[in-house]
């Protein structure tokens, strides 16, 4: 089911927006456009679709255009023009307490800065979606106590922001977009300010409370290591526009051009692509019985030792242990040699 859908979806920071559309048109480039007009083309005519639990990440460099589309999504900032459906709703339509209400129930944000008020309690920071419902209070601190608990923080909800780490803090700021149980949650560069270890422990609690809840979430990084990690499907952006949109083993195994093979080259390859991703159909007449059998699911890093081991291919079996597919050495040696395993 489809809870975001963005159609053709531009903002123009400027006083002269249609003459900017124009010279876009024309194929003048942001540069050109921002020294002719004075607008800056901060996202130009971006469509896509997201469907219900999906985790889609907008990947690109400062300066690309990805924080103004997700503001736009949320209508922190109002689009120039375009259609934005959110959870069922004609966003751009909505009015003033129209789009109070869908903030308060059914989207939730995390930012890169934390945002908490710094004069509550971590669980009253919680707590305060609920408290903005109108939930009685025994109830807010009683859903508030539980996702503390489920982030990582138990004991913790007596204490205030200041006396929290980095993490820790962001930590609770995911925990109260969660609280009140929103459809879709925007992530605006949540963890770029944390340490490496701590960033990498923070994507690992958001995947893992991603496969307890299923939630719909948005994704804004610069960092393609992180994108790769997180997301089901992957838009890079540049200068305003998507240059490809695919899982991540689309965009490793067949980057759309030069801006995106310089992102893939260093990638981690190894860690990223499975068996299912790159296994060959099953021949017609095959017989398995005898055949080395590796879930579709297993990453080639996993898998090297075994290709190498074995002079047959390896069966690919699904979650069922039915088998899907073959693969061999040959079917990943190309992928490894091109830019490097990573």
């Amino acid at each position: 089911m489809t809870i975001i859908d963005v159609a053709d979806v531009w903002k123009i920071f400027g006083d002269q927006p249609e003459r900017a559309r124009t010279m876009v048109a024309q194929g003048a480039g942001r540069d050109e456009i921002q020294r002719a007009t004075g607008s800056l083309v901060a996202v130009g005519g971006v469509s896509f679709a997201v469907e219900r639990g999906e985790t889609f990440v907008v990947m690109g460099l400062s300066g690309s255009g990805k924080s103004t589309l997700i503001r736009c999504l949320s209508r922190l900032i109002e689009p120039t023009s375009g259609a934005i459906q959110l959870c069922g709703h004609d966003l751009l339509a909505l009015d003033d307490d129209g789009l109070r209400e869908l903030r308060r129930r059914q989207i939730a944000m995390v930012f890169q800065h934390f945002g908490l008020f710094p004069h509550r309690r971590v669980l009253d920071n919680i707590a305060y979606g609920l408290e903005v419902q109108g939930v009685p209070k025994a109830e807010r601190y009683q859903r508030a106590s539980a996702l503390l608990e489920r982030v990582g923080l138990r004991g913790w909800g007596d204490h205030f922001p200041q006396q929290l780490s980095g993490g820790m803090q962001q930590r609770v700021g995911l925990a109260r977009a969660l609280a009140v149980e929103p459809e879709v949650l925007f992530f605006d560069e949540p963890f770029s300010a944390l340490d490496p270890l701590i960033r990498a422990d923070m994507q690992d609690e958001l995947l893992h409370l991603q496969s307890q809840l299923q939630r719909t979430l948005v994704f804004i990084t610069h960092d393609f290591a992180e994108a790769l990690k997180l997301a089901d499907r992957i838009a890079i952006m540049r200068d305003g526009v998507f240059v490809q949109v695919g899982t991540p083993t689309e965009i490793l195994t067949s980057p759309a051009d030069d801006y995106v093979r310089a992102f893939t080259k260093d990638a981690p390859k190894t860690k990223v692509l499975t068996a299912g991703a790159l296994m060959q159909p099953l021949p017609e007449v095959a017989l398995f019985a005898q055949q080395a059998r590796v879930s579709a699911s297993t990453t080639l890093e996993e898998l090297l030792p075994r290709l190498l081991a074995s002079p047959e291919p390896l069966l690919v079996v699904d979650t069922a242990d039915e088998a899907v597919g073959v693969l061999s050495g040959l079917d990943v040696s190309r992928i490894l040699r091109r830019d490097g395993a990573g």
